[in-house]
């Protein structure tokens, strides 16, 4: 795991705070592709807690695995008593405990590519169900949008992080769903995405982007212009696209 993936602890609060939760829908979505109770589940890269909030409050136990420290401290503020928590990077796991679920909420980016498919499966039950799901965080006015862009140029190109695989952005199928569909422990392959507007205070915006890992790389003081600078340019209400797109893949049933 990268340094970069490692850089969150530092503002663990203000992820906590100005990151947006998921909808309820996406359990529907994942408990439907599932056709039977899940009763079991393992969040990698849990963050502070937002998916493994939702999926333990439907009665699922969750085991949420987090390799940093201040964040995990800032889940284990939030999340019901139910939750087992570990502090672990997913290379680290071992496949002692299968589960009916293993999920990342955009955190499997951060995972390492060599035998990430064959690890997952080995934690998974027979016909388990294995869930991704996250999404670009981007402004719906494409003129404030824009004015961003031209602001942010001199600190960063993009605060967005590239498709692991080089898959094109107009491509039917996204990764991890590009990947899912050539590992040969996983079958079913599903792309759907879940449609989000969220309408948020000039202030609560910038408050998300000193949250996302291109920012948390600058040195202090850039990290700090750009940001002021960001939030000059912004409306007092910016109206946000945060789309949710899941991916899903049942684990084989005929695997050793």
């Amino acid at each position: 795991m990268s340094g970069r993936a490692l850089s969150f602890g530092t503002v663990a609060t203000a992820y906590e705070r100005f990151r947006p939760g998921y909808p309820a829908s996406l359990v529907d979505l994942v408990t439907a592709y599932a056709g039977r109770p899940i009763r079991t589940a393992l969040e990698i890269g849990a963050g502070t807690g937002k998916a493994t909030r939702l999926f333990a409050g439907r009665g699922v136990r969750v085991t949420a695995t987090e390799p940093d420290a201040a964040m995990l401290e800032e889940l284990r503020r939030h999340v019901p008593a139910t939750v087992t928590t570990r502090q672990a990077a997913f290379e680290d796991l071992r496949s002692e405990e299968t589960f009916g679920l293993v999920y990342a909420a955009a955190a499997l980016h951060w995972t390492r590519p060599e035998g990430r498919w064959n690890r997952m499966a080995t934690l998974l039950e027979p016909g388990g169900v294995f869930a991704s799901f996250g999404g670009p965080f981007r402004l719906a006015d494409q003129s404030i949008e824009e004015r961003v862009q031209r602001t942010r140029e001199p600190f960063l190109d993009s605060d967005e992080i590239a498709s692991p695989d080089g898959t094109p952005a107009d491509h039917a199928m996204q990764w991890p769903g590009t990947e899912l569909e050539r590992a040969e422990w996983f079958t079913d392959v599903e792309q759907s995405v879940i449609e989000r507007r969220l309408t948020m205070g000039a202030a609560d915006v910038v408050g998300y982007l000193s949250t996302v890992s291109a920012y948390l790389e600058l040195p202090a003081t850039d990290r700090v212009a750009v940001l002021d600078a960001i939030l000059a340019v912004l409306p007092e209400q910016v109206e946000i696209s945060a789309d949710i797109t899941v991916h899903l893949a049942r684990r084989r049933d005929d695997l050793p």
